[in-house]
């Protein structure tokens, strides 16, 4: 069997320089504050496959600024929630975001590492994820602290960038990894070994579909609308700007052919 394609380039201090600086400002252009596939149609999506309930609490795992557990707030009524990341300053940035939106008695940020949060055991109704667990190395330690903070009868619910029905050969999928800065994938089936060996029950996980779509929205976009702001935020650095498209184009490949998908998947801990 082929060895799964990896980079060892993506390590947390790559992904932490990215989201301090001009890529999380260019992917929030693209993306929106809502930094994953489909904005608020995703999330949406996901809290209802989750059948998510009103009160309780919510824990976020590399929650970026936080935008996920203000969703999950304003429009499935969780009464709080706490957001982890190890970036400080999109923590700084969310906790702007939540005095804007008036919720910042309601969330609060822990800076950690997402695999070892320092949280309470069995704290949390619900941990919740939205296209960020592909940054992390060693997956399977992040689903068994996502168990772990779960209580008896909890949710975990989360989608994530991940390789799909047909792996890419291993020179293009460590290009996409590179681009991205992540350091590896898991797919739906790996995604469903880890969460049987940390003792949760998966009851969803499927392809949503939406990816391929929005990497095209997204050309668009930056071919388009979104043109001279993107070339601000990189300095109307040209060459910059065709290597960042050049990459997107590969990415949206991989999309058509069904190597790189948006996988959801709902999880209870018994």
């Amino acid at each position: 069997m082929p060895t799964a394609p990896s980079n060892p380039a993506g390590t947390p201090a790559a992904v932490r320089d990215v989201y301090s600086g001009a890529e999380r400002e260019l992917w929030e252009l693209v993306m929106g504050e809502q930094i994953h596939i489909d904005g608020l149609a995703s999330s949406l999506a996901l809290a209802a496959k989750a059948g998510v309930e009103p009160g309780g609490t919510a824990v976020d795992l590399c929650c970026c600024s936080g935008a996920g557990l203000r969703f999950l707030l304003r429009f499935a009524q969780v009464a709080q929630g706490i957001g982890v990341d190890m970036t400080p300053a999109v923590l700084r940035l969310g906790a702007e975001r939540n005095r804007r939106d008036g919720v910042d008695g309601c969330i609060r940020f822990v800076q950690a590492d997402a695999r070892a949060s320092g949280l309470p055991d069995a704290g949390a109704d619900l941990v919740w994820g939205e296209d960020a667990w592909c940054y992390v190395p060693d997956k399977p330690a992040l689903v068994r602290e996502a168990v772990r903070l779960a209580k008896p009868g909890g949710t975990i619910a989360f989608t994530d960038w991940m390789w799909g029905a047909s792996p890419p050969e291993a020179a293009a999928g460590e290009r996409f990894l590179r681009f991205m800065k992540f350091p590896d994938l898991m797919s739906l089936d790996s995604y469903r070994a880890a969460f049987a060996a940390a003792g949760a029950r998966i009851e969803v996980a499927e392809d949503t579909g939406r990816f391929a779509p929005a990497i095209e929205r997204y050309l668009a976009d930056l071919a388009g609308q979104h043109t001279w702001d993107a070339l601000r935020i990189i300095g109307f650095d040209q060459a910059m700007a065709g290597a960042i498209i050049g990459e997107m184009r590969h990415a949206l490949e991989l999309g058509r052919a069904g190597a790189v998908v948006q996988g959801l998947i709902v999880a209870r801990k018994p």
